[in-house]
């Protein structure tokens, strides 16, 4: 049968995958490409985490299946950590849920709680997970503004006037991802109280609260009085203890929600592996240092990067937080779209980037860098930019007319 799948239907090709496909190429001719496009963390998980890993893992008795919710040391570590940060008191029994990432806790929920047709908010541009968790589970996803201001709240307002249904969900990310903008208490105070008097859950991705760098450290959605009746916070470990390949994440919040989160996770996985668990809660209740020495590496990347790319003559916002820079397209080079504009980037200057409109068609405007090279390769990366950005003409010129030839 030829017949195509009709949730695969709703997915458009992943646009990522070109410029992927072009990396791998080039590899593979022997080119040395110096790779900002995946928010891959390159820094070694903490030293103490690994250890209590390798503990852990030689006692057999962890071997066996874990907890789909997971243990009940992480769920207090996870309440132990919003108390410290953010002075929260979290229920660990009943307000959060371990998860295998942040983005199979988005994922999950998604389908949890949303049925075809029902309408969800999520901004754009906006990573993957945020809309398409959404439209997997069948719902449809109508976007808003990314800047957690009155242009956004009146969005917030539109939608819920003009949606049939009503929204089910909205989706926020502060730190965002891919644009670094922050949101304050006083933004997260009026989008609680817009979803309260509406019946709207709110969804706040937080995975980036702890990569901040020239501002107050980002706050969570519960520190809201009453949030906790709407609004559910996932995170993650990926970032903050460099962690991305050991899966582990958290929900907390929302008592509703997160036994939703709890029974659909109970058909579908036993957890994380219980070292796993174990080393995670060694990072929540361990020695911070680590945490700030990782900040303080993406800090050091994020200046040579965006002083070198002015230099070059690329004026790139310097973001506040994240791992990332979100790079308008230069001005020569606007009418080329992102994702040709970043095929272009690898071919000339040997340098991948994510294109924008893998996060949204308002994203297409620009190109995302993660900050998952050193200095060192950083330098080298901005001197192939600069030489590709002083002969753009002859580039322009040449990228034209192969797309002549095409057309």
């Amino acid at each position: 049968m030829e017949q195509e799948f009709h949730r695969i239907r709703r997915l458009p090709p992943y646009v990522f995958a070109e410029v992927n496909a072009m990396k791998a190429r080039a590899r593979a001719s022997g080119e040395d490409i110096i790779d900002f496009g995946m928010g891959n963390p390159d820094s070694p998980t903490p030293a103490h985490i690994v250890d209590k890993l390798c503990e852990t893992v030689r006692n057999p008795r962890t071997h066996r299946y874990s907890n789909s919710r997971g243990i009940p040391g992480l769920r207090k570590a996870v309440a132990g950590y919003y108390g410290r940060r953010f002075g929260i008191d979290i229920d660990a029994e009943t307000e959060t849920i371990v998860t295998l990432g942040s983005k199979e806790g988005l994922a999950n929920l998604a389908s949890a709680i949303s049925s075809p047709g029902d309408v969800i908010l999520s901004p754009n541009p906006s990573y993957p997970i945020h809309p398409f968790g959404f439209i997997i589970a069948g719902a449809t996803v109508r976007n808003i503004p990314i800047v957690p201001d009155g242009n956004l709240l009146a969005a917030l307002d539109r939608a819920v006037r003009h949606s049939v249904p009503k929204p089910t969900a909205i989706v926020l990310n502060y730190p965002n991802n891919p644009t670094a903008v922050l949101a304050d208490l006083d933004f997260y105070a009026q989008a609680v109280d817009f979803c309260r008097h509406h019946g709207i859950y709110l969804l706040s991705d937080t995975a980036y609260a702890e990569i901040y760098f020239d501002c107050e450290p980002p706050p969570s959605v519960l520190q809201i009085p009453a949030a906790k009746e709407i609004a559910v916070e996932f995170t993650s470990m990926s970032k903050t203890y460099s962690m991305p390949g050991w899966r582990i994440g958290f929900a907390t919040g929302n008592k509703r929600l997160i036994a939703a989160l709890a029974r659909i996770k109970s058909y579908l996985d036993y957890g994380a592996f219980t070292p796993v668990q174990v080393a995670a809660v060694a990072a929540l209740n361990g020695p911070q240092e680590c945490v700030g020495e990782i900040r303080d590496i993406y800090r050091r990347r994020r200046d040579v990067l965006i002083a070198g790319l002015a230099a070059a003559g690329w004026n790139v916002p310097s973001p506040p937080a994240t791992m990332f820079a979100w790079a308008p397209i230069p001005p020569a080079f606007a009418h080329l779209g992102s994702l040709e504009f970043s095929k272009l980037l690898l071919r000339e200057a040997q340098v991948a980037v994510s294109p924008g409109i893998g996060f949204g068609e308002h994203g297409d405007d620009h190109v995302r860098f993660a900050l998952v090279e050193n200095r060192q390769r950083i330098r080298q990366a901005v001197r192939g930019i600069k030489a590709f950005l002083n002969n753009y003409g002859k580039v322009i010129e040449e990228t034209e007319k192969k797309r002549a030839a095409i057309l």
